[in-house]
């Protein structure tokens, strides 16, 4: 279990479009080489952690990634892990927490993002309905104490749900056993 100040300063590296996705240039060198100085940055800010995702790799699709964006999110984590000297996590995009926990597991990071853990939220990608037991028992199965990050009442997403926040927070962390909340706000984009 990753053990974190509370609250913690958590900084996002945002991939470069990885291979298979539709603005795909650099090769994975190219894309290891820009992620590391973005996390060698973040350590210098004295961020307590950080989380990789596959931003990149606008438009997200739903719910299952790719298997060449699991793989470099992979590679790319693998290096930025080993080299970082912070704790890392894994969100893959749009809400693919199966292959999040896979990646982590395969790469020793300490915690997963997950944008909508419970409840379901309106996304540009359509409805994302929380997998919070799906996840929560994949996480049984690899035999590992990952930590789950879930976002409540995500940005770039409209809750349908559950619209308190109070309430929303509430039953991510006691129905959905999150492991820990994160509160973006709403995004101007």
């Amino acid at each position: 279990m990753i053990d974190l100040p509370s609250p913690a300063l958590i900084g996002v590296i945002h991939l470069s479009p990885l291979p298979g996705s539709p603005s795909h240039l650099l090769s994975m060198d190219e894309i290891v080489a820009k992620a590391l100085g973005d996390a060698r940055t973040l350590r210098e800010a004295d961020f307590d952690a950080m989380i990789i995702e596959n931003f990149g790799d606008v438009p997200f699709t739903k719910a299952t990634l790719p298997p060449a964006s699991v793989a470099a999110i992979a590679v790319a984590a693998d290096r930025i892990r080993r080299e970082a000297g912070l704790p890392v996590g894994i969100n893959a995009l749009r809400n693919d927490a199966p292959a999040a926990l896979g990646i982590a597991a395969a790469v020793g990071a300490s915690f997963i993002r997950v944008n909508v853990h419970t409840g379901v939220s309106a996304t540009d990608q359509g409805l994302l309905e929380g997998r919070a037991g799906e996840t929560l028992r994949y996480r049984k199965q690899l035999g590992q104490r990952i930590a789950i990050l879930a976002d409540v009442h995500v940005k770039h997403a409209t809750p349908i749900s559950e619209p308190d926040l109070v309430r929303a927070a509430r039953d991510t962390a006691y129905r959905g056993l999150a492991d820990g909340l994160i509160l973006t706000g709403p995004s101007d984009r």
